[in-house]
């Protein structure tokens, strides 16, 4: 046998997708994160941060204290060996506000790159665009403002068809904040002042994309007020009515009350109550039509910005659950060919649709991977807590709903229309339980689609099988035939005979009553 056969599939997707990381020296943190998966949806494998704050004194000393610069050395001469002891080539390592902004920020660069990494000091316009593009990359087709906050600074960007277009760095990061706040008095006045000289920014129409961990504390702030029954912030929007109800609030807020909410690390506790100070001025300014929370930022951006133009227009929620299934033995020709067979199910709302039909074929293959006793459980938590790239609560609760029809269920958790209406999840539905009799078929086989069809008439649901096939139309096939037929109000009908699947299938016209 040769050697190439024994490969792992694991060891298979590594070379053609070989792990990356970034290493970010930021003014509030230093983190390490590996990233394996595909280039458009990188899968974290590992993230940890040291909290040296190397920023906290620039106000007063404009200088990184030598405590923080010690903290910091020591966490990144750890990353340098945990990425050497994995093997990984690509590292990126890069500096922002605090090593940009220090006077002795070139002093402790050097001291990173005795460490045998090659740190790279970003610019603000550099720093502003990688953000950018990570929100560019999460959000196709985004229009609009990227607010990426950090100890630092504060990072404005207009964005649209892709690209950065404008960009701006402001010394308003969360380190800077308490001290200008109290010194001053009137925090409002500041960034009025600071955002009135930026012209590009009164005259950009869209939402205002958050970056930024304070930015999610805000988020995961207003998801509990609102009982919302998603709990990763990604993609989570708020209008700006809400918006301003929650920063008024949270302006006075105690830290220590903060820190109970679920999503909200005492670090963040302590920052957002000064970041609310600055939004209510910001909303003023900008006057986005509403806010549009992103987990994606500078990291992900920095590994978006490399990828060529086939591999930037690659469908990232797609992406993302082939990465996932596959090594779950759920391969996505599979799945394409279930979503083939049950395409009459489909109620030809566009392409948007059809992309979740196919990620929900692919995470129904792997589901039938789980033990039985856990499928619900993780039908759950796959389509509405994992975070999928370019996935809204709608298309989540569409695809969950998918996942319980593949499981024989009708029956939907209530939570899910609070994120769509009765007919999409009506639909997903309906996929799901499609795919329950493409199973069941043939126990998966590509043979048993291969010969036979599903066609959904006006009074009947027909399944053609082929005379080869034939012995497959019995118990317990017949059974959720009759199941998915009696939710389509249809009479379910089986034909077998001597058809031609492959060429030009002949449908017999069907009967009136």
């Amino acid at each position: 046998m040769s050697r190439s056969k024994t490969r792992s599939p694991q060891w298979q997707r590594r070379l053609i997708h070989p792990p990356r990381a970034v290493i970010d020296i930021g003014s509030n943190t230093v983190r390490l994160v590996i990233y394996e998966g595909t280039g458009r949806a990188p899968e974290t494998v590992w993230n940890e941060k040291v909290a040296a704050r190397l920023g906290r004194d620039l106000s007063e000393t404009g200088r990184i204290p030598e405590e923080a610069a010690e903290e910091a050395l020591a966490g990144l001469a750890r990353y340098q060996i945990l990425v050497s002891d994995r093997g990984i080539e690509d590292v990126q390592t890069v500096a922002t506000a605090a090593a940009r902004d220090a006077e002795n920020g070139a002093e402790f660069l050097a001291r990173v790159a005795a460490l045998g990494l090659e740190p790279r000091l970003l610019s603000g316009e550099e720093e502003a665009c990688a953000s950018a593009f990570g929100a560019i990359g999460a959000f196709p087709g985004a229009e609009g403002i990227i607010a990426d906050l950090g100890g630092g600074s504060l990072e404005l960007v207009s964005i649209g068809n892709g690209d950065c277009r404008d960009a701006v760095s402001l010394p308003f990061g969360t380190l800077r904040l308490p001290a200008m706040r109290e010194a001053e008095k009137e925090l409002t006045s500041t960034v009025h002042d600071a955002l009135s000289k930026v012209g590009w920014l009164h005259s950009h129409p869209g939402p205002l994309y958050m970056i930024g961990g304070t930015w999610r504390a805000l988020a995961h702030y207003a998801m509990v007020e609102a009982d919302y029954p998603l709990t990763d912030p990604h993609g989570f929007e708020l209008s700006i009515e809400d918006t301003r109800a929650h920063a008024s609030k949270l302006v006075e807020a105690k830290p220590d009350d903060l820190v109970k909410i679920s999503g909200i690390t005492p670090m963040r506790a302590s920052y957002l109550p000064d970041a609310a100070a600055m939004l209510l001025p910001m909303l003023d300014c900008l006057r986005p039509d509403h806010l549009v929370f992103s987990s994606w930022g500078i990291r992900e951006g920095l590994l978006y910005s490399r990828l060529t133009d086939l591999q930037r227009g690659l469908d990232p929620l797609l992406s993302g659950v082939h990465a996932f299934a596959e090594p779950r033995d759920a391969p996505v020709v599979d799945a394409t060919r279930v979503a083939g067979w049950t395409v009459d199910l489909a109620n030809g709302a566009g392409k948007r649709n059809e992309r979740l039909r196919l990620a929900a074929a692919q995470l129904a293959a792997a589901l039938q991977r789980v033990e039985p006793n856990l499928r619900i459980n993780h039908a759950t938590e796959w389509a509405i807590d994992k975070r999928w790239i370019d996935c809204s609560p709608r298309d989540r609760a569409m695809i969950c709903a998918a996942l319980f029809g593949s499981l024989g269920r009708t029956e939907v958790p209530a939570k899910l229309r609070m994120l769509a209406d009765d007919d999409d999840l009506r639909e997903g539905i309906t996929w799901g339980l499609g795919f329950r009799l493409a199973r069941r078929l043939g126990a998966g086989s590509r043979k048993a689609l291969g010969n036979s069809r599903l066609r959904l008439k006006k009074k009947s649901l027909i399944l053609y099988l082929d005379e080869s096939r034939a012995p497959l139309a019995t118990w317990p096939l017949t059974r959720d035939l009759e199941i998915l037929a009696e939710w389509l109000e249809r009479k379910p009908k089986i034909k077998i005979g001597d058809y031609d699947f492959y060429d030009d299938f002949e449908e017999e016209e069907e009967e009136e009553d």
